[in-house]
């Protein structure tokens, strides 16, 4: 059951090692491209699920209780021997309790922030999570310290699946971008939600940042049509290039980012891309959120740096402005946030986290 884009992509990854592992495994879920081409039985769309957000959530609950009606009549009916839950805490621990009711052993693979969201979410996943594979060394401890030996760390996923072809100066030739001219990428998010509260603002400091020398390109994820992009920008022509289906080596071969809070901070980063990170929900599901986590650091590469290095930008400081002078920024410490991403790229751990997780599924399913 994967969620959303980068769950997918993650998903697909397990898969193709589950598949080697456990050679003949019969597997169905909820997912995207990438699981379909594991050959899965795919029984919904990761498109379906497509929320940001508290309050987003709640506008597309129909979707979310159809894809569960779904899932209970599989459980019911096929009597799978794990059920396997990817990321998506909001949804994804409701499958897990109604796995638990029918006694259907569940497997997590990326765990939700109790980090930046608080700890209560860890307790209840004691209660229904069988086997919890984390993505960070901090988490394991975290997780285990409710009186069950639960969760392991397996590394992050985006160590193995970080690919590039080419040099910076060979993908900037592929999209026709001048090799001397500093590149900023943009990417609103894999959901519809983001988008509309991101990319205006986006758009609107590329403007004034292609005045200033830079060239920009917004790289559109595979959950989000480009209608919806014109449509949010106001423009059927977009003020700037659009890039589907190459995401890896655009950030390789860019200068700075401006990207929607999510994994995409984190790849980027990995890919040696300072980046502005940005957060904007919906009034109430801010309101609420600030009630539960405070103000924290909460950009994957400053929790996992320990320290706000990369720019973040919440909800009202989203501003064309602030985007501009944060990006400015990056481009004047070159040194200093070119040392981080070293930093954040030793911290990352092994490759090998997708076997590493299937191995641990493989022993669960024993």
């Amino acid at each position: 059951m994967a969620g959303e884009a980068s769950g997918d992509l993650h998903a697909g990854f397990l898969v193709q090692e589950l598949q080697r592992q456990l050679p003949g495994v019969e597997i169905a879920g909820v997912g995207g491209d990438h699981l379909r081409a594991r050959g899965i039985d795919i029984l919904a769309d990761v498109r379906l699920l497509s929320a940001a957000g508290l309050v987003e959530i709640i506008s597309s609950l129909r979707r979310h209780h159809r894809v569960m009606e779904l899932l209970k009549h599989q459980m019911d009916h096929q009597r799978p021997d794990v059920v396997v839950l990817i990321d998506y805490p909001g949804f994804n621990l409701f499958v897990a309790k109604e796995a638990k009711k029918r006694g259907i052993p569940v497997f997590f693979y990326i765990a939700p922030q109790v980090w930046a969201w608080g700890k209560g979410r860890a307790k209840k996943m004691e209660r229904l999570i069988e086997r919890l594979a984390v993505i960070f060394p901090f988490e394991e401890a975290i997780f285990n310290a409710h009186g069950r030996d639960f969760a392991r760390y397996v590394g992050h996923p985006l160590v193995d699946e970080l690919h590039v072809n080419g040099t910076r100066e060979q993908i900037r030739h592929r999209h026709g971008l001048a090799p001397d001219q500093p590149l900023l990428v943009l990417m609103p998010g894999s959901r519809r939600a983001e988008v509309r509260l991101l990319l205006p603002a986006m758009l609107q400091a590329a403007q004034q940042l292609k005045r200033d020398g830079w060239q920009v390109v917004l790289l559109k994820a595979s959950t989000i049509d480009r209608s919806y992009l014109e449509q949010v920008s106001g423009d059927r022509a977009l003020p700037v290039p659009l890039i589907e289906a190459d995401a890896y080596n655009l950030l390789h071969a860019a200068d700075a980012g401006v990207i929607a809070s999510g994994t995409a901070t984190l790849e980027a980063a990995l890919l040696g891309c300072p980046h502005v990170i940005l957060y904007r929900f919906s009034l109430l599901t801010y309101l609420i959120a600030k009630l539960v986590i405070g103000r924290r650091i909460l950009g994957l590469p400053n929790v996992i740096l320990g320290r706000q290095l990369f720019p973040e930008l919440l909800q009202r400081d989203v501003t064309a402005a602030n985007i501009v002078r944060s990006v400015q920024r990056i481009q004047d410490d070159r040194v200093l946030f070119d040392q981080a991403v070293k930093e954040l790229q030793a911290a990352m751990g092994s490759p090998g986290a997708s076997r590493r997780a299937a191995a641990e599924l493989v022993d669960l399913m024993r």
